[in-house]
């Protein structure tokens, strides 16, 4: 049906070139991407033992218009995948409005220089590629992605108006490391060390890292301390939402994750400013990122599972409704089936699904979109199919 470019040769990428090889009959030709070519070869050759899909692979570094420009002019792709960094969504983006290029990532864009990410900087693209007729589709993993296409499932079938949403996220999992992240570990600090920030009638409320914390209870996995934290959906949901009074994000941390982070932060290992060290510049978690595990590689021993979902209040005919929609994900049946952890194959199997909606013309118009302005019933479907089931309580006790 099209060919397909994956940027990314990380946990992420491992994912979605998994799926996509196991969606054929949707990717005809696919291409995965890296500044390190080796690595692509080698998820090239896992695939292919896997699937029996060849996949071809190419080298470009996507912090550099020019070289994403050539190969896109040479591979003449459908759509990219962008699972790099969220520091490259822009020359992604430049590039691919270069080359006519349909467009679709997993994170919003941060710029290097400062530990901050909102949508801004890529919706200022909406009228560039809705005039040259391409579509980009923005934060198709899963915290964004599968979440806000929950949100817009619960909108359309289940409320007349949404009142509260809070997005918990629980990775209940055992890597066995001391400390790792289970993402790039550079995005992920800068992450979870920011400020956090809620949106409550009309009003964005800022506070101090985790400082708003309570237990909450995770299906199969019981209660867990869940902390407040800023996380990007949020910002194009109360858009996208007018009826929303408060929305929240949610994510669980160990207390031993959290000393860790504390002492990185104390010891100034979580600066993203250039330091002096023997001669030559370097990032001080840059170079952290160097000395810890690679998330890529954390699958084969890890046990457990996670729990993502949206808890939401509202109304229907006039009642008050509760209901939570979520997904348990398995850490060793996700390494089993794709060579990954589970939250690389909780973000990689939505991109794979978003990738295959816009191949499939059901989500495709021009201009820039979250995920949540599409219709969401075909992707639901195909969540339940590529295997991240959704399951549905009402009118519970949310605990928010």
């Amino acid at each position: 049906m099209g060919k397909v470019v994956i940027i990314g040769a990380g946990g992420v990428g491992t994912v979605v070139a998994n799926k996509v090889a196991q969606n054929k009959e949707v990717f005809t030709d696919i291409v995965l991407a890296s500044r390190t070519k080796s690595k692509c070869d080698a998820i090239a050759h896992d695939v292919k033992r896997r699937t029996g899909v060849t996949i071809q692979t190419a080298q470009v570094d996507a912090d550099r218009v020019p070289e994403l420009v050539k190969l896109f002019n040479e591979l003449k792709p459908d759509l990219v995948i962008n699972v790099a960094l969220p520091y490259q969504d822009l020359t992604i983006m430049d590039a691919c409005l270069e080359c006519g290029v349909n467009y679709l990532d997993t994170a919003n864009y941060e710029p290097k220089d400062e530990a901050k990410y909102e949508y801004r900087w890529q919706w200022a693209y909406r009228d560039r590629f809705e005039k040259a007729g391409l579509t980009a589709i923005l934060g198709c993993g899963f915290d964004p992605g599968a979440t806000s296409v929950f949100t817009a499932y619960a909108a359309k079938h289940h409320f007349d108006e949404i009142h509260h949403l809070d997005i918990v996220d629980c990775n209940a999992g055992d890597h066995g490391k001391a400390f790792a992240t289970n993402f790039n570990p550079e995005i992920n600090i800068r992450e979870v060390t920011q400020k956090g920030k809620y949106y409550e009638n009309g009003q964005w409320i800022e506070t101090e890292p985790h400082e708003i914390h309570k237990p909450l209870n995770y299906p199969e996995i019981g209660p867990k301390e869940s902390y407040v934290i800023y996380h990007e959906e949020l910002e194009s949901l109360v858009k996208n939402f007018p009826t929303l009074k408060r929305a929240r994000f949610w994510m669980t941390f160990g207390q031993e994750y959290l000393t860790h982070l504390r002492v990185i932060q104390n010891i100034g290992m979580a600066r993203i400013d250039e330091v002096e060290y023997n001669g030559q510049k370097i990032v001080p978690i840059q170079f952290l990122k160097a000395v810890l595990p690679d998330p890529g590689e954390l699958g084969e021993n890890y046990t457990g599972q996670t729990s993502i979902g949206c808890r939401i209040r509202g109304i229907k005919d006039g009642k008050e409704r509760t209901y939570y929609i979520y997904n348990n994900c398995s850490h060793e049946e996700a390494y089993k089936e794709t060579g990954a952890q589970g939250v690389s194959y909780t973000t990689g199997v939505p991109a794979t699904i978003g990738a295959m909606m816009f191949m499939q013309g059901l989500w495709k118009k021009p201009g820039v979109w979250n995920v949540e302005e599409f219709n969401p019933d075909p992707f639901m479907e195909q969540l339940n199919k590529q295997g991240l089931p959704w399951h549905e309580l009402f009118d519970i006790d949310l605990e928010v």
